[in-house]
């Protein structure tokens, strides 16, 4: 699907407030209700919205201390890399979860509520899986961005 620069308004919209209702977004872009409707429908069914969800303030949840995880597996066959994956997703403190290049295999990104929560983790969750070799561990200091919203 091709985005014309209506689709990329209503995209920039939805990503600042997705719940705004089709007769607001209709007023900001000029269109009908009906038009904005059926727009937001297309968007979802090509996959390009993928789902609507609520962002939390990680501090009022007490999941404020976040550390960025490097880890690498012992070897990288494809069944090493297949069950270290299958059993990370599993892990709730494992916010994302990235395959990477360079040094590490992997990069995740936790969030907790302190240190002790984060050791606990370490000793009880993360290096029970199976095939991880080493691991690295950087705490987040202060946030400088963190966005969801692409620009176009």
């Amino acid at each position: 699907m091709i985005l014309d620069v209506t689709d990329k308004k209503l995209l920039k919209l939805l990503q600042e407030d997705s719940k705004r209702t089709t007769k607001e977004l209709s007023l900001k872009l000029d269109l009908s209700v009906t038009a904005v409707y059926e727009r937001i429908k297309k968007l979802e069914r090509e996959g390009i919205v993928k789902k609507y969800v609520a962002l939390l303030d990680r501090n009022s949840i007490q999941k404020g201390f976040v550390v960025f995880c490097h880890l690498k597996l012992m070897q990288h066959t494809k069944e090493f890399i297949s069950q270290f994956e299958k059993e990370v997703v599993q892990l709730n403190e494992v916010l994302e979860c990235f395959h990477v290049s360079g040094d590490y295999d992997y990069i995740l990104k936790i969030c907790v509520e302190n240190m002790e929560e984060y050791r606990e983790f370490m000793v009880t969750k993360l290096t029970n899986l199976q095939h991880i070799g080493s691991t690295h561990s950087t705490f987040m200091i202060g946030e400088v961005k963190n966005t969801t919203a692409f620009v176009f």
